[in-house]
């Protein structure tokens, strides 16, 4: 079995991991944003297969059972919440990319029928071929966001949200004078 890849995290007082302006009780409270922002970037230096575990240490207060229990729920419903809001972001994503897709074959089509219909029309003038070419090179790059979507786009969001998806299920321990042991 893979050890898991320990992320540790320093606090004076429990209450710092949460956010201040959250009036919100503590099980549902959002984490602090900076603590937040750690323990994310910690966990994006973990290999992508092994298992997390968030350590909490307490400078100036021991943790109880309960103290873990919360601080677990509390990590666990944050980074789902991030994540279903990545999985929401990633589906209105490929859904923009199909739209634009739609569109931008639909505009490709209509500019190659235009240069055919303008090249027999103004096939005599000397620059038939150049407004021909003109049309047909607008309606390729008609097609460039959903590409840009379908190619490139989508590859950071699936990563986070893969990220979020592991934090949600990390192991969760205090570590203080007193404090309890881990809990999943």
């Amino acid at each position: 079995m893979t050890s898991a890849h320990a992320l540790p995290v320093y606090v004076g007082e429990l209450r710092q991991l949460f956010d201040s302006l959250d009036p919100a009780p503590f099980r549902e409270r959002d984490l602090d944003p900076k603590a937040a922002e750690y323990i994310i970037d910690s966990a994006a230096e973990a290999r992508p297969q092994a298992p997390l575990a968030l350590q909490v240490h307490l400078g100036r207060e021991a943790g109880g059972e309960a103290d873990v229990a919360m601080v677990s729920t509390a990590v666990h419903e944050y980074f789902a919440r991030r994540a279903a809001g990545k999985q929401r972001e990633l589906r209105q994503l490929f859904r923009t990319g199909r739209i634009s897709l739609v569109i931008g074959l639909g505009f490709l089509a209509g500019a190659i029928a235009l240069a055919q219909w303008l090249g027999r029309w103004i096939s005599h003038e000397g620059y038939a071929w150049l407004v021909s070419e003109s049309l047909i090179i607008g309606g390729w790059v008609a097609l460039w966001r959903p590409m840009e979507i379908f190619l490139y786009d989508w590859w950071p969001i699936r990563a986070e949200l893969r990220l979020f998806e592991r934090l949600s299920t990390m192991s969760v321990s205090l570590h203080g004078a007193a404090a309890a042991g881990p809990a999943a």
